[in-house]
């Protein structure tokens, strides 16, 4: 069986950012992606980023002003290594992160468990569907937001050159313990990509 996580104990096979599943490789967030979401959903206190990588989201964290404890299963040079988010004890005020592709199930149910405030997620649009997810994540537990991206993030191998656009779309889905009713759809402003093109381009310039 896959030990990431699998709701239904079955395999889930992956079309996209496959080598996060091997360790080797992984495929860091934009920083504009984080930006968006931290300029429209605040956060009080501390941040656990359970899936740092490289630290490429929790930098982004930190600038304003938030406390990261920053953690992952493999060593990417950042952070924590060898800490299984599905496993852990650890708690936080809030959780942010990228899951791995086939574990974003998996992370809900821990996040939702392990945060006491918020807890966000970046995931495909696509994962509002789904009988199966209906009728567990979104029914026993929804999230309060969905900011939905208009512009398209796209995802590269650390160290790669970026250019080009991808064709999936993607939403930051979170969840809000003082929420109360039914989940929201949001758009994320236009104008994150651009804004922070050159820092995504040339992080070691923005350090």
């Amino acid at each position: 069986m896959d030990a990431t996580y699998n709701l239904n104990g079955g395999f889930k096979p992956t079309t996209k950012r496959f080598a996060d599943l091997e360790g080797p490789d992984f495929f860091p967030t934009p920083g504009w992606a984080t930006h968006a979401l931290m300029d429209n959903e605040h956060f009080a206190g501390d941040v656990w980023e359970p899936a740092c990588g490289d630290g490429a989201m929790a930098k982004v964290i930190e600038e304003y002003g938030n406390p990261v404890f920053a953690s992952d299963l493999y060593d990417r040079g950042y952070g924590k290594a060898g800490v299984n988010f599905l496993e852990a004890d650890h708690i936080a005020e809030n959780i942010i992160t990228n899951p791995p592709y086939n574990s974003a199930e998996g992370f809900v149910a821990s996040g939702t468990a392990k945060s006491r405030r918020k807890f966000a997620m970046l995931l495909r649009l696509a994962f509002l569907e789904g009988a199966n997810r209906q009728r567990t994540i979104f029914k026993d537990t929804p999230p309060a937001r969905v900011w939905i991206f208009s512009e398209r993030i796209t995802f590269y191998p650390s160290g790669s050159v970026q250019k080009g656009s991808g064709t999936t779309a993607y939403a930051w889905f979170v969840w809000d313990k003082d929420h109360h009713g039914s989940s929201e759809l949001k758009w994320l402003p236009l104008g994150y990509k651009a804004r922070f093109s050159d820092q995504d381009a040339n992080p070691m310039l923005f350090k």
